[in-house]
């Protein structure tokens, strides 16, 4: 039976918590290796596609991903190109039309499309390297739908706090497979991450002052040592919100993406016949 196609907000402030776990038996599947390469894959597929990153956590058996997908209309033809040759490389000779760049603007757009890029690469990679065949990731990624703004910060806190709550690290910043740690280490400097939340606060900071608001941030939620704000009792265990709601934010915005999820399920339904599933799993934040 054909899969429903996923549902998708199509609204300026929808970011996506994006969750995918590894097929394999075991905690440890990925090691040093396997999430270093699996963290590049991330950085540079979110210069090709039109997707703004917020957050990221690699774990031994799954990886976090916190993004928001741009607009299609806000990217010229001729950025349209680079993006192209950036995946293919320079050495690639490419003929561009009319209808190829339609297709590609579309592609470039589709969160679906980027995750399972991702991942399709890295399991091409990862079997290659050990001699094997079959899926390496189990079934499709889950993907909640995070409005910008105080609900994309806590949900990017409680993705920094994985390898803590998993008892790695004692500090966030001390994990390198981790957004906070990436930023820690890479400075304050361009990179593919951003810190465009959506908050008045962290408007007309420089990235170094937007840094230490969002640490501070993460450590009062995660009740870590300096700075100490907050109990941290909450997002030191695992929140099932975070994963396996519908939409996370202020009640307008999911009372929006209820009602447009019951429009596409009705219209779906017409269609293949299919059962609507529930959608008490909604959060107000």
């Amino acid at each position: 039976m054909p899969r429903i196609p996923r549902f998708f907000m199509n609204d300026p402030r929808a970011a996506y918590h994006v969750i995918s776990r590894t097929a394999l038996p075991g905690h440890d599947v990925l090691g040093d290796d396997e999430k270093d390469y699996l963290l590049n894959l991330i950085r540079w597929l979110s210069q090709v596609y039109f997707v703004e990153v917020y957050g990221f956590a690699i774990m031994g058996n799954h990886f976090h991903l916190l993004c928001r997908m741009l607009p299609e209309d806000q990217f010229s033809d001729a950025e349209v190109k680079r993006r192209i040759r950036l995946y293919y490389g320079e050495k690639r000779k490419i003929f561009f039309y009319k209808e190829m760049l339609k297709k590609w603007r579309q592609r470039l757009g589709n969160l679906s499309r980027y995750v399972q890029d991702i991942k399709q690469r890295f399991s091409r990679w990862y079997n290659k390297r050990v001699d094997r065949k079959g899926y390496f990731w189990a079934d499709r990624f889950k993907s909640v739908i995070i409005e910008t703004g105080e609900a994309l910060l806590n949900c990017l806190a409680y993705i920094e706090l994985n390898p803590v709550r998993a008892g790695i690290v004692e500090k966030p910043e001390d994990y390198r497979w981790c957004s906070l740690g990436y930023r820690a280490r890479r400075g304050t400097g361009k990179t593919f991450l951003s810190l465009d939340l959506g908050l008045p606060r962290y408007e007309g900071k420089s990235e170094k002052e937007r840094f230490e608001l969002l640490r501070e941030f993460i450590y009062g939620k995660g009740g870590l040592g300096e700075p100490k704000r907050g109990t941290g009792e909450i997002f030191r265990q695992k929140v099932r919100y975070f994963s396996e709601s519908l939409a996370i934010g202020s009640k307008g915005f999911v009372e929006s993406a209820a009602a447009r999820l019951k429009r596409f399920l009705g219209l779906k339904r017409e269609k293949r016949g299919k059962k609507i599933k529930s959608l008490a799993d909604i959060v107000f934040i």
